[in-house]
């Protein structure tokens, strides 16, 4: 280190360590509001006690949010023609006279640290990313983007705070890109609120961390629409869910809801998937038609004939009959769980107009005594639990692993080899539970069955104590509903914003399932098609998503520059993916390491991983990813467990969808390729996943040919 950077970062670390001491003063002022706000319950009120809640809360979370890790608190500043400097960072931060320490990276004056270039430069003349560890100050890095506005004095270090940060271990969790977020990056970032943002890149374009950061801006720039409605994030898998989680509460948000596509149905955690070709039938258009026929159908073994005997003579409905009956209830697409009570009616009915046939109308009660009368004999409840039971999704979804049902249900849009998959995927749901795809087959069978009629629920007037109404003010009032408006039902479906990763492999019925939920939202989607494993109709899903989407208005950004992995790394990764699809749009890399990626042909796979990976972990610094076939994760992560678990992942091919590694080993290249009609395509991903070392280890490399 040069005397000058020395300097350099010891007068940065002045004003880091002032930051610092006023971040406590003001942690110390939070606690005590809220503890303020506990000894308002003292006064024994009702109006207190809201008054307390609303202080505590407001208090409690503005202490969270300085509690959180903040790693790099300031990581930037500006210095502007005239003189003005502004430090930008996580949090905004005033010193005791109100004058800016920090500016909140989301904040409009904070915009040129990432807009601003050198034919650009936005009144800056050098922009600084600062990097820390913990408190301490560990280097800066410039970019003198005007020098005819540079003071004689104004020094210049390192070579560009870009290339600088790309060096870095990324660690356990994603790496958070706050710091060096480029131009066409923050542009997207800070699109309109309202509509959809769709934003398209390649491996490493950081379209990810992008997504987050405009998640942390919506809710920064208008709190009450986005963090009142809710911010929903939905990832490939746990893994990914897992890898981004530490992001948004790093940026000051913890009001975010992040899901897998397996776990957005309520009580489900889908995690494994089904194959290609079974994924494609599960996920089609046409299931949505299958599922409507299957709902309608009478349960297996459901009785196929009423018998009551009343007053001597026998009451008989037929099979005929019964499916009247059922057919007129469902009529006009009613939901067969919320109309259950309606088609006891419906029987009951049926069943008075026989008796008054037989019997006679002068021997039979008027219709309503006559039904109290039938409906709670035990021939007829027990009737009614076979033939119209409340029905969960799981149930109607296991019918289709009978070979007649799925036959039925599936004619005129299912092959017959479509079907024989379908039921042989279906034939372990008892016993596996469901695959990633199958729950958004749940979610629409949730939706076509619907729930039973609740029992009306009366609501407390939360100003009433002990049977007397208490006197409120107006912002009494709207405070307390607003309090109940955001007590959120598990299966929520009402968020402000909806951001979909990876959309690539979004199916169309899984497109369906989000959309549910994003009836009031707008919408951030990203993805790369390039990286689509989802081998279905592209028209189809095009068709799916537009709906899902609706007719928001749309506003397109690509990012066009592969910042994760070096120049050495994309060339294999490129290489694999071009000889499928020569014309394809593929990012630039901009870095170069020097270090070529290790192609390794053996015999004895189980050792050569092992050293293999052993030798990655000794060559960076933070994080290994070994990436196998679905078919043998668990089986390669045997052979690893001697090695540190704590910066070693062993993901299968699509669960690398949109992580980052240091290191990356990928095992036996040759059968990703051939694990799924996309296998290039995912092995293009798999490839991509590193930003310092990648090896390859197989039983041959036909591979690269």
């Amino acid at each position: 280190m040069t005397a000058s950077a020395a300097e350099e970062i010891a007068a940065e670390q002045r004003h880091v360590d002032r930051v610092y001491a006023r971040l406590e003063v003001i942690k110390k002022e939070a606690a005590e509001i809220e503890a303020v706000g506990y000894q308002m319950a003292r006064a024994g009120t009702h109006g207190a006690l809201v008054e307390r809640d609303a202080m505590v809360f407001h208090a409690a979370r503005r202490r969270r949010l300085l509690d959180a890790e903040h790693d790099g608190l300031v990581f930037g500043r500006l210095d502007l023609r005239g003189g003005e400097t502004r430090y930008v960072g996580r949090l905004g931060l005033r010193d005791e006279d109100a004058r800016p320490l920090v500016i909140d990276w989301r904040a409009p004056a904070a915009a040129p640290f990432y807009r601003a270039t050198p034919v650009d430069p936005m009144e800056v003349v050098r922009r600084r990313v600062i990097q820390s560890c913990g408190e301490r100050v560990t280097g800066v890095e410039d970019d003198l983007l005007d020098p005819e506005s540079a003071p004689p004095d104004m020094r210049v270090i390192g070579d560009g705070a870009l290339v600088a940060t790309l060096a870095r271990a990324t660690g356990t969790g994603m790496r958070d890109i706050v710091a060096t977020i480029q131009k066409e990056q923050d542009e997207a970032i800070r699109s309109p609120a309202l509509g959809v943002t769709m934003v398209r890149g390649g491996p490493g374009t950081g379209k990810t961390a992008v997504a987050l950061h405009r998640a942390a801006y919506l809710l920064y720039n208008d709190r009450q629409r986005f963090a009142g409605g809710g911010v929903l994030v939905v990832g490939p898998s746990p893994v990914f869910v897992s890898y981004i989680g530490r992001v948004l509460p790093s940026l000051g948000e913890d009001e975010v809801t992040l899901a897998s596509l397996g776990s957005l149905v309520v009580g489900v955690e889908a995690t494994r998937h089904d194959s290609a070709g079974v994924a494609a039938v599960k996920g089609s258009l046409r299931m949505a038609r299958v599922l409507g026929r299957a709902v309608r159908d009478d349960p297996p073994g459901a009785p196929d004939q009423l018998r009551l005997l009343y007053r001597g003579t026998l009451l008989r409905l037929s099979g005929e009959e019964l499916s009247g009956v059922r057919d007129a209830v469902l009529a006009g697409g009613a939901r067969r769980n919320a109309v259950r009570p309606k088609a006891a009616g419906h029987l009951l009915d049926a069943l008075w107009r026989q008796a008054v046939t037989l019997l006679g109308k002068s021997a039979v009660p008027a219709r309503e005594e006559f039904a109290s009368d039938v409906a709670e004999r035990r021939e007829f409840t027990t009737f009614m639990r076979a033939w119209w039971p409340r029905l969960r999704p799981v149930d109607v979804l296991a019918w289709l692993a009978g070979p007649d049902q799925a036959r039925r249900y599936g004619n005129g849009m299912l092959s017959g080899p479509e079907v024989t998959a379908l039921t042989g995927s279906l034939a372990g749901l008892a016993g596996h539970g469901p695959s990633v795809e199958d729950v958004a087959l749940l979610d629409e069978l949730d939706e076509l069955l619907g729930t039973p009629p609740a029992p009306p629920r009366r609501t407390s007037d939360p100003f009433t104590v002990q049977g007397v109404r208490e006197v409120t003010t107006y912002a009494d009032r709207v405070a307390a509903a607003r309090a109940r408006a955001i007590e959120r039902p598990a299966d929520y479906r009402e968020y402000a914003h909806i951001v979909v990763d990876e959309s690539q492999d979004v199916s169309p019925m899984q497109w369906r399932m989000i959309g549910r939920r994003g009836s009031y939202a707008s919408w951030t989607v990203v993805g790369d098609p390039a990286q689509s494993a989802w081998s279905g109709d592209p028209a189809e899903t095009a068709r799916a998503r537009d709906a899902a989407l609706g007719s928001r208005r749309r506003s397109e950004h690509v990012l066009t520059t592969n910042y994760r992995n070096s120049v050495e790394i994309f060339e294999v990764a490129a290489g694999v993916v071009r000889k499928a699809e020569p014309d394809l749009e593929l990012p630039v890399a901009v870095r170069r390491s020097g270090v070529a990626p290790r192609h390794l042909v053996v015999d004895k796979l189980p050792e050569a991983v092992r050293d293999a990976t052993a030798d990655l972990l000794s060559e960076v610094e933070g994080t290994v990813g070994v990436v196998t076939t679905q078919a043998t994760r668990d089986e390669v992560a045997g052979w690893l467990t001697e090695l540190d678990p704590a910066r070693l992942q062993t993901v299968t091919s699509l669960e690398a969808k949109g992580m980052e590694y240091d290191g990356v080993l990928v095992v036996e290249p040759g059968a990703i390729l051939a694990e799924s009609p996309s296998g290039r395509r995912t092995l293009y991903v798999a490839l991509s996943r590193a930003t310092q070392r990648l090896t390859t280890v197989g039983t041959d490399d036909t591979w690269r040919g």
